[in-house]
C-alpha cells in the first residue's frame, strides 16, 4: 500500500494554499456569517470560478475528475482556512454518486455541467445525517428511501431551519415525497451507492478536521510567543508546551490513517469502510484535543466574537457528529475488529 502523494497533487495542493490564503481570510469568513447563505459573494465568486465544485465531476461532462487521495489532500486546506465547507463537502460525494449512477444518462448529462459550471447546487438527505445543509439553496436533493436513492427538486421539498454552533453553517429538516418518479437507483444498487457516498462524505470531514487542527495550532503557538505572565512568554512554560505538543502528536498519529484511509476508498480496498471510520476517529479525537487545548490556552477571550480561535473551534463542535457520530464509527471498527475470522497484526493491516 502506497499513499505518498504526487508531485502534481501537492502543487495543486499548494497553489489552492496560496490563493485562500489571500481571498478565504478571517474577516471574510466572519462576513458571510451575516447573510443568508453564510458565505460571502467574494468566496461565492471564487469557488465558482476555480472549479472546485468540478474538481470530482468526470473530465467528460467538463470537470477536473479529480480522485479522492486529490480532495484528501484539498480538504485540508477548506479546513485550515475555514471555508463554508457545505457546497464544497456536497459536491464532491454527490458528483461522484451521480457519475456511478448505472442507469440514469439523461440527470447525469442533466446535473453534472452544471455542477462543474457552479450552476447548480446539491443536497444529501440521509438518516445518517438529517441535517440537510443548504438544503433551501439547492436545485436538487439526493435523496435515502429505504436504501433506494432518488433525485428530488426543490419544489417538492419542504425545508425547516435549524440553528448551528457554527454561524457558517445553514442547517435544514427536509420533507419530501418520495416514488417511482423520483427513483434513480434502485435498493440493491443503492446499498453501493451510498455507502460509498458515506465514505467519501467522511474523507472530506477528515480531512477538514486536520486543517481545522493544524491552524488551531498555529493560532495557538502564535499567541503563546506573544502573550506574557511573569515577564516571560507563556510559550515558554513547559505546560504549555506539554498542551501543544499533545495536539501536534495526536494530528501526525491521524494523518497517515486519513491517508491510508483515502488510499483505500479510490482503489475499492474491500477494508475501506473500517479504514474511514477509523480515520474519521483519529482526526475527530485530534481535533476536539486542539480544540479544548487552543480554548484553555486563550483562556475566556478564545470564545469572544473578535477571536479567530473561536472560528475553527466552532466548525470542530460543528462537524463532531456530522455523517456519523463517535458511537456509528466505533461500531463499525468493531464489527470488523471482533469478528472470528479477522486476521490482524502488522503484516494483514497494511496491505
Amino acid at each position: 500500500m502506497d499513499f505518498t502523494y504526487t508531485d502534481d497533487q501537492r502543487a495543486f495542493r499548494d497553489a489552492m494554499r496560496a490563493l485562500l490564503m489571500v481571498e478565504a481570510s478571517p474577516e471574510r469568513v466572519r462576513e458571510g456569517w451575516e447573510l443568508d447563505a453564510g458565505i460571502s459573494p467574494q468566496l461565492q465568486e471564487l469557488i465558482a470560478a476555480q472549479g472546485l465544485s468540478a474538481l470530482s465531476v468526470p473530465e467528460a461532462f467538463g470537470g477536473l475528475g479529480l480522485a479522492d487521495t486529490d480532495w484528501a489532500l484539498l480538504s485540508q486546506e477548506f479546513g485550515y482556512y475555514a471555508v463554508p465547507d457545505a457546497a464544497l463537502n456536497t459536491a464532491y460525494p454527490a458528483a461522484c454518486l451521480i457519475a456511478a449512477l448505472p442507469d440514469a444518462p439523461s440527470l447525469q448529462q442533466a446535473t453534472l455541467p452544471r455542477l462543474a459550471a457552479g450552476e447548480l447546487q446539491l443536497a444529501i438527505s440521509h438518516p445518517l445525517n438529517p441535517l440537510v445543509a443548504d438544503a433551501d439553496r439547492a436545485d436538487l436533493v439526493l435523496a435515502w428511501a429505504d436504501s433506494e436513492v432518488h433525485a428530488v427538486p426543490r419544489s417538492a421539498v419542504d425545508v425547516s431551519a435549524l440553528a448551528s454552533v457554527d454561524p457558517a453553517r445553514r442547517l435544514y429538516r427536509v420533507s419530501l415525497e418520495t416514488g417511482a418518479g423520483t427513483r434513480v437507483a434502485d435498493a440493491a444498487q443503492g446499498e453501493v451507492l451510498w455507502r460509498e457516498l458515506i465514505n467519501r462524505s467522511n474523507l472530506a470531514i477528515c480531512g477538514q478536521l486536520l486543517g481545522l487542527t493544524q491552524r488551531i495550532l498555529d493560532i495557538s503557538i502564535d499567541y503563546s510567543a506573544q502573550r506574557k505572565q511573569f515577564g516571560k512568554a507563556i510559550g515558554s512554560f513547559q505546560a504549555v508546551k506539554h498542551h501543544m505538543a499533545d495536539v501536534a502528536v495526536q494530528s501526525e498519529f491521524a494523518k497517515p490513517v486519513f491517508n491510508r484511509a483515502a488510499w483505500a476508498v479510490e482503489h475499492g480496498h474491500p477494508l475501506r469502510d473500517v479504514y474511514v471510520s477509523q480515520a474519521r476517529l483519529a482526526c475527530s479525537e485530534a481535533a476536539a484535543l486542539a480544540a479544548r487545548n487552543g480554548i484553555q490556552l486563550h483562556g475566556a477571550m478564545g470564545y469572544t466574537w473578535e477571536c479567530d480561535l473561536q472560528i475553527f473551534m466552532k466548525r470542530i463542535w460543528a462537524l463532531a457528529s456530522s455523517w456519523g457520530d463517535a458511537a456509528f464509527h466505533k461500531a463499525r471498527v468493531a464489527d470488523w475488529l471482533f469478528a472470528p475470522d479477522t486476521e490482524i497484526g502488522p503484516g494483514k493491516t497494511f496491505i
